[in-house]
């Protein structure tokens, strides 16, 4: 039974979207038509790679109930996703709450390799203004996966304008990085399903599917952020979620879609695919575009629950979508609140479909009606979706509780971090502040804090009752720290360690067989283990 701490009101936002003639169709509301949009359908690749893919085996035993198809189910919660064996997206699964496979080091680990031999750097402009960037940058976590072949592959995006494919036992490439035409700030995806495909963005502007099953990776279909009339800018930050054929990705230009892929292979047994658009929503209201300008973008990742798509903007407006007819066009927004501040971490979603949200401060947008609303909720709140909102700017009914994060430097900071649910009652947050706090899911209740470092940006993974987590950015001190979670609410320390890096670590670590893998700012990929 849910604890329900507020009382409900009234109904949240609907649109609707129909599909005529053979054209894609989205109307009313804050919905726009679907357009063509770039598509390079049905392209091939020369065999090899992946075997064809299947959806996830049918469960043999009686405690996990069978998925239905399209559906989340809360037996996949903190588990992986799919039928590839590996870390196929940002933080594992649709509900953004798998980290990857131990056992983590118990003592200091050390540099098992370091990628490449020179930093990986690019040059992208801020504004009018040029500038280098270095490094791999926030989300910017990587893929595992288990390949095939037997070997172990690292998939990642990185400053230098390319995503990289490296051997996750080396370190050397294997296969020729593929250059994306900008900088890459967030994670890749990798088909869950086994289909020899990648999904990724640039600031090129294009969001697009890679072929890998060939000698060379090959684009066969992408999405100009400019395909629609967006604002902000044209970046793809966050990253995209597929679930059976579906895939749901927010852009920066503050645009938010639904794409059926239409993966497949052809008769020589090449990996083939023909996307359409089927839904495409904006991702403001009118009233927030009022009340704070155009800053609407999405740079958080869409979380899934059930039949239940779940993100938020850079205005603070978290949005459910019902998912349930979304392949026909039709997608009802059944859930529609406003936090107040820029919400760029991903929401984390519970067995029981409770949605964790954490915002972190703009106050270059910032105005009294904003500020107000933050002493209001609170920068890290729990929210029951059931309830309905009334007016989204002023309802606090779906609050199940709330949590002020602590300031830094004389301001609210929030966090940009992703939070990390642990099985056992605990949510650990990372702030810009440069606190990490465990909080207990049932009450609210801050039951544990410690230091590591301001601009913690990196999202904490958990592996085993292990939390592995980036400190001390911009140091001398700059690296990773382990916590044992034996007692999740009184967490120990077991080490601190430091490539001897002058680089932050923005990037969220991946954790697979004890590796840690994690990019820096200094312009390199590191590989931690015994």
């Amino acid at each position: 039974m849910r604890k329900l701490a507020f009382t409900a009101i009234s109904l949240g936002l609907l649109v609707s979207a129909c599909v005529a003639g053979g054209q894609n169709i989205v109307s009313v509301g804050d919905t726009a038509p679907v357009t063509t949009l770039e598509t390079l359908t049905t392209v091939t690749t020369q065999p090899g790679g992946l075997p064809p893919a299947t959806l996830p085996p049918e469960t043999t035993t009686t405690t996990v109930p069978e998925r239905p198809l399209g559906v989340v189910t809360p037996e996949t919660v903190f588990e992986p996703w799919g039928s590839v064996v590996g870390l196929t997206m940002f933080r594992g699964n649709p509900t953004r709450t798998f980290f990857g496979t131990g056992p983590v080091p118990r003592t200091t680990p050390r540099v098992l390799w370091r990628y490449p031999e020179h930093a990986m750097t690019g040059s992208s402009p801020v504004g009018s203004q040029p500038k280098t960037w270095s490094g791999t940058g926030w989300t910017g976590q990587p893929v595992v996966y288990e390949r095939a072949d037997g070997k172990t592959e690292l998939i990642f995006g990185a400053y230098d304008k390319k995503i990289h494919f490296v051997d996750a036992d080396t370190g050397t490439d294997l296969r020729a990085p593929y250059d994306m035409g900008d900088i890459i700030k967030g994670s890749v995806t990798l088909d869950p399903d086994g289909f020899p495909l990648v999904y990724a963005g640039s600031r090129d502007p294009r969001f697009r599917i890679l072929a890998i099953d060939g000698d060379e990776v090959k684009e066969v279909w992408s999405l100009h952020a400019k395909s629609v009339e967006g604002m902000w800018n044209d970046d793809w930050d966050s990253n995209p979620v597929i679930v059976d054929d579906m895939l749901y990705q927010g852009g920066e230009n503050s645009w938010w879609f639904a794409i059926k892929l239409n993966r497949g292979y052809d008769e020589d047994g090449n990996v083939t695919v023909d996307p359409r658009v089927v839904y495409q929503t904006k991702a403001w209201s009118e009233e927030l575009l009022e009340l704070l300008g155009r800053d609407q973008s999405v740079e958080n990742s869409t979380a899934i629950f059930g039949q239940k798509a779940y993100f938020a903007n850079s205005a603070g407006r978290i949005r459910g979508i019902d998912l349930s007819d979304i392949e026909n066009g039709n997608a009802e927004t059944f859930f529609d609140f406003w936090i107040g501040d820029d919400t760029d971490a991903t929401i984390s979603i519970d067995a029981e479909g409770f949605i964790y949200v954490v915002a972190h401060a703009d106050h270059e947008k910032r105005n009294n009606t904003s500020a107000r609303r933050v002493r209001e909720v609170g920068q890290l709140v729990k929210l029951d979706t059931s309830i309905e909102v009334g007016d989204p700017l002023t309802s606090v009914a779906p609050i199940v509780w709330q949590v002020d994060i602590p300031a830094a430097r004389g301001q609210d900071t929030g966090a940009w971090a992703t939070p990390a649910l642990h099985r056992d009652g605990v949510i650990f947050v990372a702030t810009d502040a440069g606190d990490l706090l465990a909080v207990d899911t049932d009450t609210g209740e801050v039951v544990w804090k410690d230091t590591v470092g301001v601009n913690a940006w990196s999202s904490p993974v958990i592996v085993d009752d292990t939390l592995v987590i980036a400190v001390n950015c911009f140091s001398e001190d700059s690296g990773i720290r382990a916590y044992d979670l034996t007692d999740p609410r009184n967490p120990v320390e077991m080490w601190t360690m430091s490539p001897a890096s002058s680089g932050c670590i923005e990037s969220t670590p991946a954790i697979w067989n004890g590796i840690i893998y994690v990019g820096s700012r200094d312009g390199f990929m590191y590989a931690f283990g015994s």
